[in-house]
């Protein structure tokens, strides 16, 4: 019996860093900015460096910092990253048994390039994970307290409502943080009222609760009966929203500059589910969700600032009351 069980993406993440690049505004640019490059050149990299990353093995790898027994179920490709993305998780004492592999594609890869000052620009091939499916599931032997299912596409929503109806079946309690594509499609909702813990974040929390994204006291409003016991509503540098058990409680965090944003999501669900799984103290929960995400934004990569069971970290200010409206911080 595990403690906890998680279920998502598995990538091979790679980090370039060039001040050879030129950001030009243009509206042909979905962001209105895009980043060019002299064609046929050779592009002199600063610095690059990889890392394993995606939402199931990134949250597998804080709750085996956070001395949980945990596994991870997803899908590999038979190649080197592969390779990498397993040796990876048992650095980090994550029992890897439920992971399946395949020749038909390759194992997931982000390429992340850094524009200094500015922002980033993510390539993303969406390979191996993508075929993970219901055969693949060990179904006999995944027995676990938590599942954790990070998010999936929307073609893999069958998967996602199996899973939830199976651990519903063994007993085992479900925190979910499902993706955009898989919101659209509002049958999921019925199965997002029957998980423990949901994270969304607010354009996630937009969509589930069909309301306007500048409406954002009302979203949280709405999105507190999307699930059975806790919502988790982030948002971004101005914190996060919780309600449970009938309260609203918001917190933010303790300001830092971040070095990298990738897993941010990730290791703030993790920390609060750890915490959870411990003490059931929602307030402990977010602050400790909370300084798990901003200590993963000091180091590069979605796993090298975890923290550990025995890391201190300052505890992150919370309010609390019966309404959005009165959870007001001063910016």
């Amino acid at each position: 019996m595990f403690d906890v069980i998680t279920f998502g993406a598995a990538t091979k993440d790679i980090f370039l860093h060039t001040t050879e690049s030129k950001v030009v505004e243009d509206e042909i640019f979905v962001t209105g900015k895009g980043v060019c490059f002299p064609l046929g050149s050779k592009i002199k990299m600063d610095e690059m460096y990889f890392t394993s990353g995606g939402g199931g093995t990134n949250t597998a790898a804080t709750f085996a910092k956070q001395n949980f027994n945990v596994a991870y179920c997803g899908k590999i490709g038979n190649d080197s990253a592969g390779k990498n993305v397993l040796d990876d998780l048992c650095h980090y004492g994550v029992d890897t048994r439920f992971v399946s592999t395949t020749d038909k594609k390759l194992t997931n890869h982000s390429v992340i390039l850094d524009v200094p000052d500015m922002d980033r620009t993510i390539f993303v091939y969406r390979g191996a994970s993508g075929l993970y499916s219901e055969k693949d599931v060990f179904w006999q032997d995944i027995r676990a307290n938590w599942f954790y299912i990070a998010s999936f596409s929307a073609s893999s929503n069958p998967l996602f409502y199996r899973l939830v109806d199976y651990g519903i079946s063994t007993g085992t309690k479900i925190m979910a943080n499902p993706s955009k594509a898989q919101l659209k499609d509002k049958s999921i909702n019925d199965y997002l009222k029957k998980t423990n813990v949901l994270l969304l974040n607010m354009e996630e929390a937009a969509i589930a609760t069909d309301t306007p994204y500048n409406e954002q006291e009302e979203i949280i409003r709405r999105a507190a009966n999307l699930a059975k016991d806790v919502v988790l509503v982030t948002q971004g540098v101005r914190g996060v929203t919780l309600y449970a058990n009938g309260v609203f409680y918001r917190s933010r965090p303790v300001f830092s500059d971040a070095i990298d944003r990738t897993g941010a999501g990730d290791s703030f669900g993790s920390g609060f589910l750890s915490e959870f799984m411990r003490s059931g103290d929602v307030e402990k929960s977010v602050q400790l969700g909370v300084a798990n995400s901003t200590a993963c934004l000091q180091k590069r990569g979605a796993k090298h600032g975890l923290l550990g069971v025995d890391d201190k970290y300052e505890a992150s200010p919370v309010i609390c009351g019966d309404d959005p409206s009165q959870l007001r911080w001063h910016f």
